[in-house]
């Protein structure tokens, strides 16, 4: 059956609706459980208004939606062959000689497009979004309305200068002030790719702008070389307030656009992006991992008639496969993250699994 004939348009519709439907009464929970559990966090912080808490509520709102993602399309496509089932039009479409295939290659292409808009447009907002999360949450932590550290840890960076040096900058505290990053106790340490030092500087604070640091109050050591001391210097650099940035973000709260030139800059610079390069592949099967859920709800939901159990079936039967994926995904994601397996497998291992034993008991079932 093509998508776009008027059974597949019927299907289409009937899938967004109930994918729609489903995904705002999940919204609605996840929102009213983070606003119950930011008040009772708050409850003794009297300076926290209640609209703080809905500010937080409502940022942290769609990473936790994209963790349940793949069981909103799984309940959404349940419910859809539930009614088609229930109301006999699933019988009657059997009946005219549309296949099991043909009958779910419109409902898969449907949720294979909602993949791709989730990956391309939703996941950039969601990743601003949290950004706004940890900025709030970090003000309210501090109870400084104008904080916008990245980081009361001070910070370690590396830098690639070119293909044999690089650059260790250490520093014990910054902080942001407009489009400028104000740094103080900076320690920047140049060594080759053997890590053997060849100069350091030392700058009571220092200010990144426009692709360089401006030092002030420096000194610069080299081994069989005097101190120089300047009162202030220049010093180029590739990093910027961004970039920096990020250096403390989780990668789910990254674009998925800018996680390509994360990774390259992390890999030429030496750090491993193993964590980066693993969220990048999960993103891109995304869509793959949906259309999957999607079959595994036809397992459950998608019957010509009822003899082989009822709603408690559907319901209890869906709800541990969703977990038992879950689980599955977050165990070999574990093993790619550690260099068990290689990534590209680990990211595609439960979308593999979950479509070949799907399909396995669709032609059983059905074809059988």
């Amino acid at each position: 059956m093509k998508p776009t004939s008027i059974l597949g348009r019927y299907l289409t519709r009937q899938i967004l609706f109930n994918f729609l439907a489903v995904l705002f009464m999940v919204v609605s929970v996840v929102m009213l459980f983070e606003v119950v559990e930011l008040l009772r966090r708050t409850a003794d912080r009297p300076e926290v208004g209640f609209v703080l808490v809905l500010k937080l509520a409502f940022t942290k709102l769609p990473r936790t939606i994209e963790m349940v993602f793949p069981f909103v399309v799984m309940i959404a496509a349940m419910a859809t062959f539930w009614k088609l089932s229930k109301s006999n039009e699933f019988v009657i479409m059997r009946a005219a000689g549309v296949s099991i295939w043909g009958f779910l290659l419109p409902v898969m292409t449907a949720v294979f497009v909602v993949g791709i808009i989730n990956v391309t447009l939703i996941n950039p907002i969601s990743a601003r979004m949290y950004d706004m999360y940890e900025t709030l949450y970090y003000r309210m932590k501090t109870k400084n309305p104008r904080a916008v550290l990245f980081s009361d840890k001070g910070l370690w960076i590396r830098e690639a200068i070119d293909e044999n040096n690089v650059m260790v900058l250490q520093a014990q505290s910054l902080r942001q002030e407009k489009n400028d990053l104000l740094l103080r106790g900076v320690t920047i340490i140049e060594m080759d790719r053997r890590s053997q030092p060849g100069r350091r500087i030392e700058a009571f604070a220092g200010i990144l702008q426009e692709g360089q640091f401006e030092l002030k109050d420096a000194h610069i050591f080299r081994a069989g070389y005097p101190t120089v001391s300047r009162n202030s210097m220049t010093y180029k650099t590739s990093l910027d307030i961004n970039r920096i940035k990020e250096n403390f973000v989780e990668p789910e709260a990254i674009s998925f656009w800018a996680l390509p030139s994360i990774i390259s800059f992390y890999e030429s610079s030496g750090f491993s992006a193993q964590r980066h390069r693993l969220r990048y592949y999960s993103l891109l099967i995304s869509p793959f991992l949906l259309c999957s859920m999607v079959l595994v709800a036809a397992v459950f939901a998608l019957r010509p008639n009822n003899r082989r159990g009822g709603v408690m079936y559907l319901i209890v039967g869906g709800i541990t496969t969703g977990f038992l994926v879950y689980f599955m995904t977050q165990l070999v994601y574990a093993f790619g993250l550690n260099d068990f397996i290689p990534i590209l497998l680990a990211v595609s291992t439960p979308f593999l699994i979950t479509t070949l034993i799907s399909v396995s008991l669709l032609l059983h079932l059905e074809d059988g």
